[in-house]
């Protein structure tokens, strides 16, 4: 009798689903109110929430500090979480062919990792700390079952993308029409 391999997809939802029906509840930290409006306005992932939005989501993030040189996710890795850089410096890269090119550096009040919520597939770059950092990281389940928090964290996330994305469509421009990237 031939047994067949449960689909990874399926797997990775049902898992998602019992992660959503047993998460945390969000639980208001107590945190200075001109700090919640600097994070307000300079962390663009959380535009537009209200200072009392903006306490709850926070209270959903895990504070994970880096050591310079730390992988925090590899190309291909199963990605659930996005990460918000609270200090410190990252790098995203891609290895091809052996070689391994740089495709951004993000520092504090910067996100990354946003693409694993909406595409729900592999990781798409490795990120690794350049300095020793600060993120804070904000899981997929805990944000879905929070949908004030999750309307102002997707909205934000596709104007995010789609800035990065004509970034890099004037960078392909670029080096199509010269041959050599505009630093």
């Amino acid at each position: 009798m031939a047994t067949t391999k449960p689909d990874p997809a399926v797997s990775q939802i049902y898992a998602e689903n019992i992660r959503a029906s047993t998460a945390r509840p969000a639980t208001p930290v107590k945190v200075d109110p001109q700090l919640v409006k600097k994070i307000r306005e300079r962390v663009q992932i959380f535009r537009g929430m209200t200072h009392e939005c903006l306490l709850r989501t926070l209270s959903l993030g895990d504070y994970i500090p880096l050591k310079a040189g730390q992988v925090i996710f590899k190309e291909g890795d199963l990605g659930d979480s996005f990460f918000v850089l609270a200090a410190g410096q990252v790098v995203v890269e891609l290895t091809r062919a052996g070689n391994t090119v740089e495709l951004a550096r993000f520092g504090p009040a910067e996100c990354f990792g946003e693409m694993a919520l909406v595409s729900q597939q592999g990781r798409t770059a490795t990120v690794r700390a350049l300095s020793d950092s600060i993120a804070m990281r904000f899981y997929r389940e805990t944000i879905d079952v929070n949908p004030e928090s999750g309307f102002h964290i997707y909205r934000n996330i596709a104007s995010i993308l789609s800035a990065r994305l004509k970034e890099s469509s004037i960078q392909l421009a670029r080096l199509s029409t010269s041959g050599k990237p505009e630093s």
